[in-house]
């Protein structure tokens, strides 16, 4: 998948007076120190903060509010684990934490401002009992998953497209700022003022944040496709950090789009969406070595591919053309990696219809990303130097300037042309770029291949 691409961290210091010293000691002792749980806690954060991002959302119905809130769970989490141990199922104490937290908010603003129409839901608090997930729900809806209705929330469209999605994911798709940037090609400020304004928008306007009902999916639904797409790339691909997939975003957004399907089996952009993740998630298994080393796709084992998922993908493909979207952005790019899928080896790739695949997705959705995917295949059908003539003309395009895989391109196409120093040039280059450690050891591996022996 071309990378169009694609934890919050706390310093609370350790409890340490009382029983609590006592029995962080005891952790100690046992091998569990004030260092461990605070990496459990970053990696658990991780993974859990866009679910609870959204429940304190839906609770609250303010976008900073809900933020405030999740910082408070995580700096009580790390205090209260550092005193008692982490509990047995980490994630329920943060969801539970959360919804006290938020339940408690709107007490405190019901209290002082006498009203409960101000905050865009509406609870029914019976005393202090807080029994069953009832108390904490919308008016019914359409949707039926809790973290799908939330995105369909936060893609508001009294905000600009662009603005939407960056806000979602930084809200609900547990990627940071500069991940969200670099999906974006663009300077991580930029893309950190556009969130500020999104927020600022949503509260000037006093937006409620209810789900919209199956009518008025629509005019929010591109960029609810926009951002499952870029976490799912963000999953197959990770813009940084220390491993080169992050497995879990792929399978919640293969799993949004799997439901989105059932809710909306009319609409081919979602199932061409649906069919690309698919073919895409096939080969996860086949892309890392037992040492988390990436593989290349010319040298993965495609026996490790589940074949299982490509039946679904290729099912979902045939939807698509069935509906007569075969033109779409996400149809095109699903037609893409299902070129690679029914390929049993890399020798068979149809590189010729890859080529046209891509000049048809240019023409759809012009982007120097798609142009330089399309230079590759070019070169794979009409050789290196043609290839390099189109890689060329992308060198001075300001959205790539930051952008590695254009250097490890380069790299690639001078090398087969025997033009090594420059090669290892490049290599060089898209390493210094790349903020994936994986990759970045990959592209050093193929720079210290390139120095000419002798």
């Amino acid at each position: 998948m071309g990378r169009v691409p694609h934890g919050r961290r706390t310093d609370a210091a350790a409890v340490s007076t009382g029983d609590c010293k006592v029995r962080a000691d005891a952790d100690v002792n046992r091998g569990v120190s004030a260092i461990d749980i605070q990496r459990r806690l970053d990696a658990l954060w991780r993974m859990e903060s866009p679910t609870l991002l959204g429940c304190l959302l839906r609770i609250t119905g303010n976008i900073n509010t809900a933020e405030d809130l999740a910082q408070d769970v995580l700096l009580a989490a790390l205090e209260h684990w550092s005193c008692a141990g982490v509990p047995d199922n980490p994630a329920a104490w943060l969801m539970t934490a959360a919804k006290h937290r938020g339940i408690d908010h709107v007490r405190q603003r019901q209290l002082h401002l006498r009203k409960q129409d101000e905050f865009g839901i509406e609870l029914t608090l019976h005393g202090s009992d807080m029994q069953g997930d009832d108390a904490l729900r919308l008016a019914d809806d359409d949707i039926g998953d809790d973290l799908l209705r939330l995105l369909f929330m936060s893609c508001h469209p009294v905000l600009p497209m662009e603005s939407r999605v960056a806000l979602t994911l930084r809200l609900l798709g547990g990627l940071a700022t500069a991940d969200i940037a670099r999906a974006f090609l663009q300077q991580e400020a930029t893309v950190a003022q556009r969130i500020v304004r999104a927020k600022r928008t949503l509260a000037e306007k006093a937006v409620s944040f209810d789900a919209p009902r199956k009518a008025a999916l629509q005019e929010r639904l591109d960029a609810v496709l926009e951002v499952l797409y870029l976490i799912f790339n963000e999953g197959y691909v990770a813009t940084s950090g220390e491993h080169w997939m992050r497995p879990e975003l792929c399978e919640e957004a293969l799993r949004l789009g799997r439901i989105l399907a059932g809710l909306l089996p009319r609409e081919p952009e979602v199932f061409g969406l649906l069919a690309l993740m698919e073919l895409h998630a096939a080969r996860i298994p086949a892309r890392t070595r037992a040492d988390g080393a990436l593989i290349l796709l010319d040298q993965q084992n495609r026996a490790r591919w589940d074949r299982l998922q490509i039946v679904r993908g290729l099912q979902a493909l045939a939807h698509v053309q069935r509906l007569g979207g075969a033109e779409g952005i996400y149809a095109l790019q699903a037609a893409l990696a299902a070129c690679h899928a029914r390929a049993t080896h890399f020798e068979n790739t149809d590189w010729p219809a890859i080529a046209a695949l891509y000049a048809r997705l240019m023409h759809v959705a012009p982007s120097p990303v798609v142009e330089l995917n399309r230079a590759v295949a070019v070169g794979r059908v009409q050789g290196a130097a043609v290839a390099l003539g189109i890689v060329d003309a992308l060198k001075d395009d300001v959205k790539l300037r930051d952008y590695a895989p254009l250097p490890a391109v380069r790299g690639d196409l001078l090398q087969q042309l025997g033009r090594i120093k420059e090669a290892h040039a490049e290599f060089i280059h898209a390493a210094a770029l790349s903020g994936n450690a994986r990759e970045c050891a990959a592209l050093l591996a193929r720079a210290e291949n390139c120095v000419p022996m002798g």
